[in-house]
């Protein structure tokens, strides 16, 4: 359980952590696999999200999932690229949090493990997500202005101030 000031805090930028999904780079469960290929090629992230037609969350796809699919008796074939869609290949056992029930703790139990966490609504629909970025971010708000916010007495100060008073 967090200290109550720094959930405080932490709260404070906890509206900045989530990345909105018209900004994240996806694919759909449909396309391709040459295409989720390109995307991922060139927006650079190791993983995205798989979206179905309604927009839901269904899956997750990165680089490695597709050049595994390629590999064919020690040769890479690019044949697979056309042959597969991304719901072939996709990774469908991943975290991911209602934002409106995740807690902040929940959050960064996840981010341990995982780059980063898909946010969903409540009926599965992508928001967008929260990253380990974003909250390393807010960890150097937290230790660069907790001072500004609060001040602090050891416990064991605060014991003998209080054996000296009697």
């Amino acid at each position: 359980m967090f200290s109550p000031a720094i959930q405080k805090l932490i709260e404070e930028r906890s509206g900045s952590f989530l990345i909105p999904a018209s900004k994240i780079a996806f694919v759909e469960e449909s396309n391709p696999l040459y295409h989720a290929f390109l995307i991922l090629t060139k927006v650079k992230y190791a993983k995205i999200p798989v979206l179905n037609q309604q927009s839901q969350l269904v899956g997750l796809v990165s680089l490695a999932m597709i050049t595994d699919k390629m590999l064919d008796n020690d040769d890479i074939s690019v044949e697979a690229l056309s042959k597969y869609q991304v719901k072939d290949v996709m990774q469908t056992d991943f975290p991911k949090v209602n934002f409106t029930d995740a807690e902040l703790e929940t959050q960064l139990h996840l981010l341990v493990d995982n780059n980063f966490i898909p946010i969903v609504d409540d009926d599965d629909v992508f928001q967008g997500m929260i990253t380990r970025r974003e909250w390393f971010k807010a960890f150097n708000y937290l230790a660069h202005t907790f001072d500004d916010h609060y001040m602090v007495i050891k416990k064991n100060q605060i014991l003998r101030l209080e054996a000296n008073d009697k």
